[in-house]
């Protein structure tokens, strides 16, 4: 592990979890707050859009190219064990591919997209948007938190 690619690849990847987190962070700490002070069918409309918006190369090449690192990163911590760095790097890349990753997959993204079927202007809508915000927050929580952990391990590691 003692390579200046791996080095150069546990940097960027510590920078990369470190955004994502502050992305995370971001709606965590204020857009979602804003958004739920906001009339149901205005919150809706403002958090469907930002969900199309959202998937773009810009964003989804941060995210999933770090989990990509933290893949490389695991594989190359895994046949490295006994380097100091590895068990530091082995656990903040499953952290992110697991915290950040699957969470995303497993419980945000089919909040989106039962949102994304919601009607804003009806009551229906308006319990869809009450359950997703108290959901879709809680666990955004958890990947911020881990992809905050994974910038942290991987920093350290260096």
């Amino acid at each position: 592990m003692e390579s200046g690619v791996t080095s150069a690849l546990i940097l960027a990847t510590a920078l990369a979890s470190g955004l994502v987190a502050g992305v995370f962070f971001a709606f965590s700490s204020f857009v979602m707050k804003a958004l739920g002070r906001l009339p149901a069918n205005h919150g809706i409309s403002a958090m469907q859009s930002i969900n199309i918006v959202v998937i773009n190369p810009l964003f989804l090449g941060v995210l999933f190219g770090t989990a990509i690192g933290c893949t490389v990163l695991a594989v190359i911590s895994f046949l490295n064990w006994g380097d100091p760095r590895a068990a530091k790097v082995f656990i903040g890349s499953l952290v992110y591919l697991l915290g950040t990753i699957l969470v995303t997959m497993a419980l945000n993204v089919p909040l989106n997209d039962a949102l994304a079927a919601a009607d804003p202007n009806t009551s229906e809508g308006a319990n869809v948007w009450a359950h997703y915000l108290k959901r879709w927050t809680a666990w955004n929580h958890l990947r911020s938190a881990a992809a905050l952990i994974t910038a942290a391990l991987l920093t350290i590691a260096l």
